[in-house]
């Protein structure tokens, strides 16, 4: 129940901005339920390359903001995420955010 709880929290809007809680950073993590085209694109193609990790930590860097929407990470931040972190965090955090893009059936009632 708590849980079930603590998950209907995350999807709380903060400044319209959505967040997940990361309690091993001692944080929170802001991003917004969309991507650019462009993000999207380069996310794609690392995947595509099969770079799955690197793609996840590219999401994290694309779209993990700050309480006030500015960005969380930077390009220079990404040999310490794919290195020095634990991957659990990453896969769990840029997984959250991914699954709250829009689905198209979403999209097309609006």
């Amino acid at each position: 129940m708590q849980y079930k709880m603590l998950l209907s929290i995350s999807k709380q809007l903060a400044n319209g901005l959505e967040w997940v809680d990361v309690p091993e950073w001692d944080t929170k993590i802001y991003f917004t339920s969309s991507a650019t085209l462009k993000q999207t694109e380069e996310v794609v193609k690392l995947h595509q390359d099969k770079k799955v990790m690197e793609a996840l930590v590219t999401v994290l860097i694309m779209r993990a903001l700050n309480e006030e929407g500015k960005p969380q990470f930077k390009m220079v931040d990404k040999f310490e995420l794919m290195n020095s972190v634990d991957p659990e965090v990453v896969i769990r955090v840029a997984n959250h955010i991914l699954n709250q893009e829009p689905k198209a059936d979403d999209i097309a009632k609006n």
